[in-house]
């Protein structure tokens, strides 16, 4: 699957896509799989409830961000691949939903195992995608989404998220 193109998705998005390194996309969505994996069990136990800053987000918050973001894209990604152009698919608050995540007692392991589950049905929805169901433009509220500028939108918001980490709480 052939990284999108202008007019696939919210211009907003290329600051992920363009953290996306050209090559095959399942082998692409694995390699961040694996990676994000390894990059969250390898963070010190005292740095997974820290914050930077007053009102940002803790170790273990931006990890349930990128699950819950993960969850919101796979959608919109069924809903292109299945051609349903009546389905608006709305914007999400991400502050709005990280408020309404209680992950104080939650350890880091289960975010991970959590985020693993999400991303294996994310991969499974991929693994079979026509070319032709890949650019079918579905309903954005202001912009069309495909399901390919999906896919790499979630891999780039996670590489994304990886430099936030590494220069902000690590």
């Amino acid at each position: 699957m052939e990284k999108p193109r202008e007019g696939e998705y919210n211009p907003y998005f290329d600051r992920y896509i363009s953290l996306v390194p050209e090559g095959d996309f399942l082998g692409l969505l694995k390699d961040n799989t694996d990676r994000t994996i390894r990059f969250f069990e390898n963070i010190p136990p005292e740095k997974h409830d820290y914050r930077y800053a007053n009102n940002k987000w803790s170790i273990k918050e931006s990890l349930m961000h990128v699950t819950d973001t993960e969850r919101v894209m796979s959608y919109r990604a069924f809903v292109a691949i299945r051609a349903d152009n009546a389905t608006v698919l709305c914007d999400m608050d991400e502050n709005h939903y990280a408020a309404n995540a209680d992950v104080a007692n939650r350890s880091l392991a289960s975010l991970i195992a959590e985020f693993a589950a999400v991303r294996s049905a994310t991969t499974a929805l991929y693994s079979y995608i026509t070319d032709a169901q890949s650019m079918f433009r579905a309903r954005g509220t202001a912009y069309p989404f495909t399901a390919r500028a999906l896919g790499y939108i979630m891999i780039g918001h996670i590489e994304h998220h990886f430099n936030v980490i590494n220069q902000r709480y690590l």
